[in-house]
């Protein structure tokens, strides 16, 4: 590199290199599926999937199953489970792809060389991950890696919230909370309509479990509500705002041009406002898997 370039290890100071040159080096990469192997965001992960089998267990088999209006029990059977479909998609979406991981080791001297810089510019370099940072770029100590614009890293999904994958951790949130709220809901009405009847023909379990499973229910569902509704606020305000997290808790002044609140919105969920914006499988790819080439003599063979 020229003696008019200058590289900074440093990790908290403004980046004047844009994300373009840092993706076009990512395609290199072979493409391989995201996951954090974290012990602790393992178990969370798994406790989150555990209480929502464990919700939809009551819903269906405690309250709906056992009453007596057939339409009451479909409708609701329908619209929570589809919910929490929707829930543990979205949640999965969020584990499993990659917040915007910045490639890994880049900060070579043939790279930079590459990237014709002006006299005089400075590039910023991480030195826990070697890599160039692009702006709004942050180093996450348990991905090992530096993510465009992170917000944070939730234990709960296994992952950083990052750039890529902010959309589906916002409608993971939302989807816990609106089923946490049917869920009190429900176990409001089961309640009075169990006591009506003083406890008989209410459930196809005793009394005792009954009550136990609805109380575990309800003190689960008021957790999970108070939790999501402000994390779901607070990603919302993060993002029609152009500021995440940690740059409010580092209290950074910006060096961007912030977006307008609707241009944050589109940049996040995509496009104009439709359906598409709740949906978690908008933009899934299966992944095509090709045969596998090798050269024999100057000729391709498939295997």
């Amino acid at each position: 590199m020229s003696s008019g370039h200058r590289q900074r290890d440093v990790e908290q100071q403004r980046p004047l290199l844009d994300g373009k040159e840092v993706e076009e080096s990512s395609r290199s990469e072979v493409k391989q599926l995201w996951f954090i192997q974290d012990c602790c965001g393992m178990v969370c992960a798994f406790i989150t999937w555990f209480l929502v089998f464990f919700a939809d267990f009551v819903v269906t088999f405690v309250m709906l199953l056992p009453s007596r209006s057939f339409w009451y029990a479909v409708v609701n059977g329908v619209v929570f489970n589809c919910l929490a479909v929707l829930a543990l998609a979205s949640h999965l979406r969020t584990m499993l792809t990659d917040p915007g991981a910045v490639p890994k080791g880049n900060a070579t001297k043939k790279y930079m060389e590459s990237l014709q810089l002006k006299p005089g510019e400075v590039i910023y370099k991480c030195p826990k991950c070697c890599s160039i940072k692009p702006e709004r770029a942050h180093h996450c100590s348990i991905c090992k890696r530096c993510i465009r614009k992170m917000d944070h890293h939730c234990p709960w999904v296994n992952n950083c919230v990052g750039e890529k994958n902010q959309r589906f951790f916002v409608l993971f949130t939302m989807y816990i909370a609106v089923i946490s709220s049917h869920a009190l809901a429900l176990c409001g009405y089961h309640f009075i309509t169990c006591i009506r009847v003083q406890w008989r023909e209410c459930s196809d379990f005793s009394p005792p479990v009954t009550m136990m499973l609805m109380i575990f229910l309800c003190m689960e569902a008021l957790l999970f509500l108070t939790f999501t509704a402000v994390m779901f606020s607070t990603q919302l305000h993060s993002i029609c705002n152009d500021e995440t997290e940690i740059e409010r808790l580092k209290n950074e002044k910006p060096t961007w041009e912030r977006q307008t609140r609707w241009a944050g919105l589109r940049s996040v969920f995509g496009g104009q406002p439709s359906l598409m914006w709740i949906s978690p499988f908008a933009g899934l790819k299966l992944p095509i898997f090709l045969p596998k080439r090798t050269w024999r003599g100057g000729a391709a063979f498939s295997v």
